[in-house]
């Protein structure tokens, strides 16, 4: 084999290798996010499982790339490990689909008419149709069948360059023997594997075996413990990303492995024990590109059958290989937010609210115990506001931080307006568990310095922490449900709230005047006040954030300022409403 053969083949598998990738980024473009979105929703059986992760993994032309999505659903919580498994069988045998497509370089024209059945006319045809729709058409969906066409043409000229190169190695007995060699099961294997390893894709090491097979040294002895070894090898681009996932991540990654290595034990197992003592006659039989694709079929639809029925089985087993850490609760919440889904912007969208709704819930949870620590101190409720506040604090960074790498997205309006509504909202949920930690400090001088507020001063703070968590309850439950008319009650009990503190401060002042209150007692009660009020200010921002979501900006102030000076009737009955509620 020369240096110009060599450098054919090594061409040959470039084009091959960005043809697949070409065409699998084509067939993407055109399901859009469907195929993401049928993935999740639809698998709720093992074999359903297994029939949309095979039309997946044959449509985008890898299993590593369905199995990578299978893992970030796992690990966002999407989907369960048990569901997974059932899709990352029909990946790895949906994998399998490209080598059929590689025979069609194998199909030989005759004379005439027959002649356009070739592999080269049919490749030129596609390629010319490919570019015309790429380069000529205004249409986005043109365009993607022109990548895929194009994609298609590569990849089979690669395939033809590939078997040209290697042809003249059919009279090289060097490289005969060296072939040979792989018929050692063990060996064989490894090579497979360490090929498809280097290769990143199971469908190009096939490819490559099949255009070798030109050569016509390729016996089923050899293939078959090849085509074992490229279904481990398959493996480790899951395995390399799954390297950030969580525990369920990294379980439904490892499945992958796990069922390429108990296939390829259970049938190497068979049948070489079986050969051992029968001596099968068809080992010398020399294989073709056709021959090859079905023994990879068959090969894999055999794993799949056999342990389909062991689901269960094989999670447990996963479960063993990797226990629970015990993460918190909150680190699994936030893994939803997962960089896999930031391609899609609805995925990414959604988990984005899942995630900023389990912050406002613990943000309003965080305060309602800080509240009650001034009546019912606890030293472990003040670790755990502590603790908590801490938590609010990487929902903030980590939301933050996802919510702008989804503004770089291709967004909808409608989806600019809502990733903008969480923008704007998150540091007022923030915010109000930063007060929640002044309080729960505040109450905790009450109780070390062992201070008694008037009966007077009681009911005040008694009825301002009542309005308090109305206003957090009404704010976070319009959040959550994205309630505009709910959300309007809160600026009336806002400025109620304003009221009453000022109204409190007043009666304050005269209470150290009379001298009924000490000085330390003041300082305590004027931050219990102060950070009341500022609660409220942040309730009354993120109200306006659900309430203005349908405008182009958040502008709060001139919200506000137009509600106060329309005084609307809902807004006025709203305010005398709490006005007769809460009341000092």
């Amino acid at each position: 084999m020369s240096v110009a053969d060599v450098i054919s083949l090594l061409g040959g598998i470039a084009l091959f290798l960005f043809g697949m990738s070409l065409m699998g980024e084509g067939l993407k473009k055109v399901a859009g996010s469907r195929l993401e979105l049928v993935l999740y929703k639809l698998s709720s059986t093992p074999l359903k499982g297994v029939l949309l992760g095979t039309g997946v993994t044959a449509v985008i032309q890898s299993s590593s790339a369905t199995s990578v999505m299978v893992v970030g659903f796992v690990n966002s919580g999407m989907m369960k490990v048990k569901q997974a498994i059932g899709v990352i069988m029909g990946a790895i045998l949906g994998t399998s689909v490209t080598g059929w497509i590689l025979c069609l370089s194998s199909l030989e024209g005759g004379s005439g008419v027959v002649q356009l059945l070739s592999t080269e006319v049919l490749t030129g045809i596609v390629a010319v149709v490919g570019i015309i729709l790429r380069m000529f058409t205004g249409k986005t969906s043109n365009r993607y069948v022109g990548e895929i066409l194009l994609g298609f043409a590569v990849l089979m000229y690669g395939m033809s360059a590939m078997s040209g190169a290697v042809s003249p190695l059919r009279e090289s007995e060097a490289f005969i023997r060296i072939l040979t060699s792989f018929s050692n099961p063990i060996l064989g294997i490894l090579v497979g594997l360490a090929f498809t390893s280097v290769l990143q894709s199971a469908s190009a090491a096939v490819g490559i075996l099949q255009a070798l097979a030109i050569t016509g040294a390729v016996t089923f002895e050899v293939a078959l413990p090849i085509v074992m070894g490229i279904a481990i090898g398959a493996a480790v681009p899951v395995l390399l990303s799954a390297l950030g996932a969580n525990l369920n991540g990294k379980r439904t990654a490892f499945i992958y492995l796990l069922i390429d290595v108990l296939g390829v034990l259970i049938w190497a197992l068979l049948f070489y024990g079986a050969n051992a003592i029968i001596h099968f006659t068809f080992l010398d039989a020399v294989m073709s590109s056709v021959s090859i694709a079905l023994m990879n079929t068959l090969f894999r639809l055999a794993t799949v059958i056999v342990l389909l029925p062991c689901i269960g089985l094989m999670e447990r087993m996963v479960e063993l290989l990797f226990p629970d850490d015990g993460s918190a609760a909150e680190e699994q919440e936030m893994d939803r937010l997962e960089e896999r889904f930031l391609q899609h912007p609805a995925l990414s969208i959604e988990q984005s609210r899942l995630v900023t709704n389990s912050m406002a819930e613990r943000a309003e949870g965080n305060l309602l115990m800080a509240v009650g620590l001034r009546n019912r101190w606890s030293d472990k409720d003040f670790r755990m506001v502590g603790e908590t506040e801490s938590v609010i604090d990487r929902y903030e960074d980590k939301l933050g931080t996802y919510l702008m790498k989804i503004t770089s997205k291709s967004l909808s309006q409608s989806q600019s307006e809502e990733v903008s509504k969480y923008l704007h909202t998150i540091s007022d949920f923030e915010r109000i568990s930063d007060h929640a930690l002044n309080i729960s400090e505040a109450a905790k001088e009450i109780h070390d310095k062992d201070l008694q507020f008037s009966p007077e001063a009681c009911h005040e703070l008694d009825v301002i922490e009542s309005a308090v968590r109305e206003i957090l309850s009404v704010a976070v439950g319009a959040f959550v449900e994205n309630d505009p008319q709910r959300a309007a009650r809160v600026e009336p009990l806002e400025e109620i709230i304003d009221g009453l503190c000022d109204e409190m401060k007043s009666h304050h002042v005269d209470r150290l005047q009379s001298g009924s209150c000490t000085l330390n007692q003041g300082f305590v009660f004027n931050d219990l006040l102060t950070n009341y009020e500022r609660v409220a200010d942040h309730c009354s921002n993120i109200a306006v954030a659900i309430i203005e979501l349908e405008s182009d900006s958040f502008d709060t102030h001139e919200y506000l300022n137009s509600v106060r000076a329309m005084k609307s009737s809902s807004f006025a009955r709203y305010y005398e409403e709490y006005k007769q509620e809460y009341h000092l």
